[in-house]
């Protein structure tokens, strides 16, 4: 929640500050051992929300084969059941391949770490470290750099839209226009929920609203239906709407065609 881009890096990347909150939108992952003698190394069934991406560019393919060049891993059958949408900037890549290495670690007994499974996941993704620990955190540099934040918005309910829009990250970042925030996030978080809405912004949505009005439209929506905060969730094309405990929120119905979740925090 809340994304500052904030300069445009020698290397072509862009630093950015912004805040990873876990929340309980989740895949599903299974893996079974394959016979020894199997002559590939792994098998990838996938359900549920397509991807469209060949098997070995796989998140969490990708996970077991970095595994399996520094341990001795059998063939496996990996089950990867999606729900959450692709291209919605809600990380669902990069929670299934730190998710892949958690079930690697404690099914083959690699005794590896939380700082070693960091690593690893740093590897497969600027985010996906995040996802090994899923705890509030505050991230800098290009969505890589983690400090651990007192944030609890247990009670509060979320609600997340996805409309039938795809933004790429290329698109996103042409757009924008790097500046330091007036207000850090850090002090942002300290108001109440209820202000934020006057303080933290998403970069992105200055000039993805322009060319996707229907995201912007979700937005809107959300407030008009008594959102305290509401905001693009990355670089979209899902919106965010955090309401109060025991409000009322808008139902599917709403969102007709959509991608619609809702959950207590």
């Amino acid at each position: 929640m809340g994304l500052n881009v904030t300069e445009k890096r020698p290397d072509g990347y862009h630093n950015l500050e912004t805040i990873f909150y876990p929340i309980p939108l989740e895949d599903a992952l299974e893996v079974n051992i394959l016979p020894t003698d199997c002559d590939i190394p792994y098998r990838l069934r996938q359900y549920g929300s397509s991807i469209e991406v060949e098997p070995e560019k796989n998140l969490v393919v990708k996970a077991y084969m970095m595994l399996k060049e520094d341990f001795d891993l059998p063939p496996i059958d990996i089950h990867l059941i999606k729900h959450i949408p692709s291209g919605a900037g809600l990380g669902g890549g990069s929670s299934d391949a730190a998710f892949m290495l958690v079930l690697l670690n404690h099914l083959f007994d690699l005794h590896l770490d939380y700082v070693q499974l960091e690593s690893y996941a740093s590897r497969l993704g600027a985010d996906c470290a995040f996802f090994i620990r899923s705890v509030p955190t505050f991230a800098t540099g290009i969505g890589n750099i983690f400090t651990s934040i007192a944030l609890d918005l247990k009670g509060y309910q979320i609600v997340i839209v996805k409309p039938d829009s795809f933004v790429s990250t290329p698109e996103a970042y042409r757009g924008v226009k790097p500046k330091h925030p007036k207000i850090s996030l850090i002090e942002i978080i300290q108001k109440p929920v209820s202000e934020w809405r006057h303080y933290m912004v998403n970069d992105f949505e200055e000039s993805i609203f322009p060319q996707h009005p229907e995201i912007k439209a979700v937005k809107d929506l959300l407030y008009e239906y008594g959102a305290l905060y509401a905001a693009m969730s990355g670089s979209g094309s899902s919106v965010f709407g955090l309401f109060a405990p025991k409000a009322s929120i808008p139902g599917s119905s709403l969102f007709k065609g959509m991608f619609y979740f809702n959950s207590n925090l």
